[in-house]
């Protein structure tokens, strides 16, 4: 009698113990976050930009470029703001894409 109590007792454990696992799998996929690719707006090519950066394609991303090239490098992400067709959202939305060295 006590066997059976025994093997009852493991089998309710590795149960538990799967679905603990299918569980803590469901809560990790959750908590990744993708990597984000980041550009450099004081080097990069008008053709990188546009890869990187959300809402921004080649024309914009070239806008970018000549500004600097007229303007000089950018110190924060906010003076992207400066650049025609590029405004706040835009830069809010690429916040973690956008670099400045």
């Amino acid at each position: 009698m006590k066997a059976k109590n025994v093997f009852a007792a493991l089998v309710a454990v590795v149960m538990m113990s799967v679905g603990s696992l299918s569980f803590a799998g469901d809560l990790t996929s959750e908590f990744v976050t993708e990597a984000v690719a980041a550009v450099n707006v004081n080097e990069a090519s008008a053709e990188t930009m546009a890869e990187t950066l959300v809402g921004v394609g080649i024309s914009r991303a070239q806008a970018i470029v000549d500004y600097r090239e007229q303007h000089g490098n950018f110190f924060s992400a906010e003076e992207l703001t400066a650049v025609k067709g590029i405004g706040q959202s835009t830069v809010d939305k690429n916040a973690s894409r956008i670099m400045v060295k």
